[in-house]
């Protein structure tokens, strides 16, 4: 999996706090500098401003003002099973590598073999790993060497029939149905700052599936350098809590 920020509002935390002045200033925030609009926040310098203006915005839930930056990511090599759980949130924007239009049919068996085109669960190769609703506690190496093998076989077995298929005419969108739901998939998405929140509360949480929990997780570290006060906030004082951030 790679996750990389493509664009993103410039100054995506001073968008936050002119909107959020905005509904309590008799001005007109369009006319005003940014000192101006922030004279009455607590702090001595700007920045202290703006982290005290946004620290008491999302301790108080007033997220309105964090829907105005916006921001693009890219990731490559996600299952389908990662991008179905992603799509249902209906506030982000997606553009998802088509598999109508993009063939695989020079993919090499071997390197399928090895990890290519599939994403692998760590439960398949990792006799510690312990997932969410595992059956019995952590499996021994001879088990794990026996799911590594037979899911090596069913992935491998599935993208040789799918360009044999491809091979007979058959249209790469109808080829397709036998490929494993954990076929790699690229994305490019899109969300604002509320709704960044938003998913980071469902698929950062412990009880996520391991891999849009690990896919969140990148992109929490992204966005705490783009919007640094945020979500030095968030990671603080919101992060896991009970009471999830609506979209």
């Amino acid at each position: 999996m790679d996750v990389r920020l493509l664009e993103a509002t410039d100054d995506p935390e001073r968008v936050v706090c002119i909107g959020a002045r905005n509904d309590y200033s008799s001005g007109f925030v369009g006319e005003q500098s940014f000192a101006e609009t922030m004279a009455t926040v607590e702090g001595d310098t700007i920045e202290e401003k703006k982290r005290t203006l946004i620290g008491h915005l999302l301790d108080h839930g007033h997220f309105g003002p964090f829907e105005h930056p916006q921001a693009t990511f890219a990731v490559e090599g996600v299952s389908r099973s990662c991008m179905a759980q992603l799509t249902r949130h209906r506030h982000v924007s997606f553009d998802v590598q088509s598999m109508r239009y993009v063939a695989f049919d020079e993919v090499d068996p071997a390197e399928v073999r090895e990890g290519a085109m599939v994403v692998t669960p760590p439960s398949a190769t990792d006799p510690d790993w312990v997932g969410r609703n595992q059956r019995g506690g952590a499996a021994d190496e001879e088990v794990v060497e026996k799911r590594e093998q037979v899911f090596r076989e069913s992935v491998v077995g599935s993208v040789e029939s799918y360009q044999e298929l491809l091979d007979t005419g058959m249209p790469p969108e109808d080829a397709r149905f036998v490929l494993p739901i954990g076929t790699e998939v690229n994305m490019v998405f899109s969300m604002n700052v509320r709704m960044l929140m938003h998913v980071a509360d469902m698929r950062a949480a412990a009880d996520s599936q391991w891999e849009i929990r690990e896919l969140t997780e990148e992109i929490l570290d992204l966005a705490a350098e783009w919007c640094p006060l945020t979500f030095a906030h968030y990671d603080e004082h919101m992060k896991g809590r009970k009471n999830r951030l609506a979209p």
